[in-house]
């Protein structure tokens, strides 16, 4: 089962209510599940592909009373319980659901995360916890004194945990890129490219979309862009700046489009950005690539520079970004999908997950029998 953040469902007669258990799939069909979606759905499918569970669940929160649960298939549910609070989040029902039916076998917490009495309620559970973003812990220390495993983007943010919960386990394995679902991204060989750059990315500050309009700017040559935005606060501005300054930037959204679509719009570029700097290892950076795009990414990005190899792309600083974008579209020996299915697809990050897990419960009953001597 994997927390995220808060979200605003949305009323459809497929929901159902939170109480309503999804059906547990026969092993065999389980293990044929196919591992497609964004970073949320991609840890829990292929924990499921690989063993690790019987089938997965996704959980967030939201505002009101209002049933909000989903059975996407045999082996996915996602369901939202309402909130109380701020984050991390709390929520009574959720809470009432796991006394109710058990503790999950995987917790992984995500984001702003979920309030103590939670995770005391999910004791015999194996919790993992990914920021996300740029910072390594956005929970409090009674929280995160509960997790087993950090998952971090960088090894400065494995020394930030260290140095918080001094032994505690992390991996440099951010969920976004090296869970890459190869069959979600690829290239399509019949789309025409009509843009020199992409920048997928919510149109947030902390993404540096001015770093991308600024090189538009400044580059000696005419760069047709495209930005793709599934949210954010900041879009209308983003296209009133483009547009007052007279760059060829075409848009598209907000609300954001299928990850068919965001596969299609790649496709239709040469080169895939990331502009970022406080920003966690963006899962955009190996879904570019798995589509075939190599990627320019701002050198000062703090999580997910380990992506950017020789085949792949180039790191340039944000004042010359327009020269990185420039030379990646004058080379032609880039190789980053077959980069990326070497190293960083699900299949070799699951078995890595799988191989951290498996000592855990062998651990906890060593513990419980020292206890009772």
């Amino acid at each position: 089962m994997v927390i995220s953040d808060f979200v605003e469902p949305q009323p459809s007669p497929a929901y159902v209510t939170p109480q309503d258990l999804p059906h547990r799939p026969e092993a065999s069909t389980a293990r044929n599940v196919p591992v497609l979606g964004g970073y949320l759905e991609r840890l829990p499918l292929a924990a499921v592909r690989n063993g690790l569970a019987d089938f997965a669940e996704i959980w967030h929160h939201h505002r009101g009373n209002a049933p909000a649960s989903l059975r996407e298939s045999d082996m996915l549910t996602r369901r939202s319980f309402p909130m109380h609070g701020e984050a991390p989040f709390h929520s009574d029902s959720m809470i009432d659901f796991v006394r109710q039916h058990g503790a999950p076998a995987i917790l992984a917490v995500w984001g702003l995360g979920v309030s103590e009495a939670l995770l005391e309620a999910c004791g015999e559970s194996f919790i993992i916890y990914n920021s996300i973003d740029a910072p390594s812990l956005r929970v409090p220390p009674e929280v995160s004194q509960h997790f087993d495993l950090v998952i971090t983007g960088a090894q400065w943010q494995s020394d930030e945990v260290e140095a918080r919960h001094p032994g505690m386990q992390t991996a440099i394995m951010p969920i976004g890129p090296e869970f890459a679902s190869p069959e979600t991204f690829f290239p399509l060989a019949e789309i025409e490219k009509r843009f020199d750059v992409i920048y997928v990315a919510a149109a947030q500050p902390y993404k540096r979309h001015d770093v991308l309009l600024n090189a538009l700017a400044r580059s000696p040559r005419p760069l047709k862009a495209l930005c793709v935005i599934g949210y954010g606060e900041d879009s209308d501005r983003l296209r009133h700046q483009a547009a007052e300054r007279g760059l060829d930037v075409e848009f598209v959204g907000p609300p954001g489009v299928s990850h068919a679509e965001v596969n299609r719009l790649m496709n239709a570029a040469r080169v895939g950005v990331v502009c970022g700097v406080d920003d966690g290892a963006p899962a955009i950076l190996t879904e570019y690539m798995l589509a075939g795009l190599p990627v320019v990414a701002n050198a000062e990005l703090r999580c997910g520079l380990q992506y950017i190899l020789p085949q792949t792309g180039i790191a340039v600083p944000g004042d010359r970004f327009e020269q990185g974008i420039i030379e990646a579209l004058g080379r032609s020996d880039f190789s980053p999908r077959q980069t990326v299915l070497d190293r960083w697809t699900w299949p070799h990050s699951i078995s890595k997950l799988a191989d951290l897990i498996a000592p855990v419960p062998a651990l906890r009953a060593q513990h419980a029998q020292l206890e009772l001597v």
